[in-house]
């Protein structure tokens, strides 16, 4: 389930606009059926490939930005300020458990790197259970404090088993349909323009061949969670994790699919992996998608294209969304050619996405 979506689903449109979830669920589900129309009638895949190569190669440098700041975040690496909304977090004063998770994703972060510059297989995964090791070590020398009511866990796993029991406007179902249509199909978008270009599987023309089984795989997941009671299923950037070690087939994912199938059955054991073991791996996979920024360039014969680039990938971290970075990367790219008497090299549909992403922010 998407994490910015599910956030959606259940506080916006179950908590403040107070549908029934069961209502949710059956607009996630229209969204998927429309998704399976774009999908198998080839809008999706237009959408895909009207969004200039600058941009692409923008989304991927903005995907690897904004989940190296998720992992800094998720680890306390970064930490809320009322006076500059983020800061780093404080190593002196009262250092307790969050300073030293904070200082155990650091050293993760070196330790993989040493070993993904060492050339080591599984570096990642290496890097997520030395820091995982370290917590533990912490935790028994009484550096690391459980405390559940903050957050902070037991870091050793358990052996048990995971107990698996347990009159609308319609004019607002509408808009709740479009904001989740909207945000998933860019959402989408974006994760497969910047893994796949990671992966080097978009052509010289910026096209990625045979996009619509995964276009159709998206369409299909989103229509059956809504069926078995998820919210809207979407495509991760997590996946480029995959790619940098090494995936490029469907055949690998697959495999990742079963293994998260068996996995449910150890749940006890993977919850007690801690979100600053797991934030090197995320800070390195970004470093990996940043390096598309070379592919950029930002000489002043090309500003037309450069600017557009540089601030899809500002808004992606900053207004934490891809679908934002995409939204202000194209609807720049079209103003300033219009502006600067370049309208005419502007593709129509370019045009179309540009005005619906500015009907998006009016009224959704």
């Amino acid at each position: 389930a998407g994490m910015g979506l599910n956030a959606f689903f259940a506080y916006t449109v179950v908590g403040n606009m107070g549908y029934p979830w069961q209502v949710a669920l059956l607009a996630v589900f229209i969204e998927g059926l429309v998704f399976l129309v774009l999908s198998l009638t080839n809008v999706r895949e237009a959408l895909f490939n009207v969004i200039p190569m600058s941009l692409k190669q923008a989304v991927s440098v903005g995907i690897g930005v904004y989940i190296a700041f998720i992992g800094l975040q998720n680890a306390g690496v970064v930490v809320n300020n009322d006076s500059t909304l983020v800061s780093l977090v404080s190593f002196t004063d009262d250092f307790h458990t969050s300073g030293i998770c904070a200082l155990l994703a650091i050293i993760g972060i070196f330790l993989t790197a040493v070993l993904y510059i060492k050339g080591i297989k599984g570096s990642i995964l290496i890097g997520i259970l030395g820091t995982w090791l370290l917590g533990i070590l912490c935790q028994l020398t009484g550096l690391y404090t459980v405390d559940a009511e903050a957050g902070y866990n037991s870091l050793i796993p358990t052996l048990s088993m995971t107990d698996f029991s347990d009159g609308i406007s319609i004019v607002n179902f509408i808009v709740v349909i479009f904001s989740f249509l909207f945000v998933d199909i860019f959402d989408t978008l974006g994760t497969l323009i910047g893994v796949c270009n990671k992966a080097n599987m978009l052509d010289k023309d910026g096209k990625l061949p045979k996009i619509k089984p995964a276009l159709l795989a998206d369409s299909i997941a989103t229509t059956a969670g809504a069926v078995l009671g998820t919210s809207t299923t979407t495509t991760f950037v997590e996946s480029s994790a995959g790619v940098a070690a090494g995936g490029r087939t469907g055949f690998s994912a697959v495999i990742t699919a079963i293994l998260f199938l068996i996995s449910m059955f150890f749940a006890p054991i993977f919850i007690a992996i801690p979100s600053f073991a797991t934030a090197p791996a995320l800070v390195i996979v970004g470093f990996l998608m940043f390096s598309s920024i070379t592919e950029i360039s930002f000489k002043q014969t090309n500003y037309l294209h450069a600017i557009p680039a540089y601030l899809c990938v500002l808004a992606m971290p900053l207004f934490y969304s891809i679908s934002e970075g995409i939204s202000i990367g194209i609807i720049s790219f079209v103003l300033l050619h219009l502006v600067c008497g370049k309208g005419k090299e502007v593709k129509p549909l370019l045009y179309v996405l540009a005005m619906l992403f500015l009907l998006k922010y009016i009224f959704l």
